[in-house]
């Protein structure tokens, strides 16, 4: 697919409430570091809409989204060093405070990791989903890092402190890349993604306020492709983001995680409900041949159901894994 005509969208428990922020981040870092890098573009795609829906307790719609600000529940997320120009490769780093002042040190491991480092830029051109490493005498999280292109870029640290009774945060900073910036297309609605010789659709209406069954489909060649291998302890991982403020949430998955090697698809399953009415991004992480891919898609949700009071969901959670 030409990335420069891309277009983004699509955002541990059964039914999970979704809410987002807009942007994707581009930027070049090794493979061993990072999950899948993608670009925004503008073509537009037909989807399908999954004609049933399931209403469920969802949180108010007042209630703000995680990945709003730099401190939380005592946690601040400090500034983050990395390169001032594309092209200039350096370290990305940063530190998590915990609530005496002092860089925390251990972390829960959540989707096997950590931590997990979601970069976007403001304009939703760019995305990455990447796992630096912690040094456990200083708190400090580092990995090589080299920015594509110019721009003002969000960072969002998805993590769960170790502490007993601790749960998910996401906190973020944002990130001034210096540079020429060219300006980017309109995003435009696009329910199917092309990604290495992979089909990928979406099928599932988002309405806010009512929790929908949301599924992709992965076929190749108009196969379906049965051979989706674990990552990060899912078939599937999905990072929803609204346009607009720069809200972000992880989603999660509907169905057991996966045995061992043992491979699933095509489908990978999630249930899902939009915050508000507007237009939401959604990025789906999968992995074929040892190989992560990412797949892109921009969906507008039409509001539904407002006044229905429920517990509010687990915040921070960032990126999501399905089966």
């Amino acid at each position: 697919m030409n990335a420069a005509g891309r277009l983004a969208a699509f955002g541990a428990g059964l039914a999970v409430a979704f809410t987002a922020a807009y942007a994707t981040a581009a930027a070049v870092v090794p493979d061993a570091a990072v999950t899948a890098t993608r670009q925004v573009g503008a073509e537009p795609a037909a989807g399908q809409s999954m004609p049933t829906e399931q209403a469920l307790p969802v949180s108010p719609l007042s209630a703000d989204p995680p990945g709003l600000s730099l401190a939380q529940d005592g946690y601040a997320l400090s500034a983050v060093r990395a390169p001032g120009t594309p092209n200039d490769r350096a370290s990305l780093s940063f530190t998590i405070a915990g609530p005496s002042g002092t860089p925390l040190l251990d972390y829960a491991t959540v989707h096997d990791k950590q931590l997990h480092l979601i970069i976007v830029r403001s304009d939703g051109q760019h995305f990455a989903h990447v796992h630096p490493v912690l040094d456990e005498t200083t708190g400090i999280w580092s990995m090589p890092w080299m920015w594509k292109a110019a721009g003002t870029y969000r960072v969002f640290a998805d993590f769960q402190p170790a502490q007993a009774g601790s749960t998910k945060l996401t906190l973020t900073r944002t990130v001034d890349v210096a540079g020429e910036l060219a300006p980017s297309p309109p995003l435009i609605t696009r329910s199917s993604d092309e990604i290495a010789g992979y089909t990928v659709e979406l099928d599932g209406p988002l309405t806010s306020g009512v929790s929908k069954p949301v599924t992709v489909t992965i076929t190749r060649s108009g196969e379906p492709v049965t051979t989706l291998q674990p990552y990060l302890g899912a078939y599937g991982h999905l990072v929803a983001l609204r346009e607009g403020d720069l809200a972000y949430l992880h989603v999660h998955p509907e169905g057991a995680e996966p045995v061992g090697d043992r491979t699933g698809g095509p489908a990978v399953s999630f249930a899902a409900t939009a915050p508000t009415a507007g237009r939401y991004l959604l990025y789906l992480d999968f992995r074929v041949d040892d190989t992560v891919h990412t797949a892109t898609f921009v969906v507008d949700s039409a509001r539904g159901e407002t006044n229905r009071p429920a517990p509010e969901p687990s915040r921070g959670a960032g990126h999501a894994g399905g089966h």
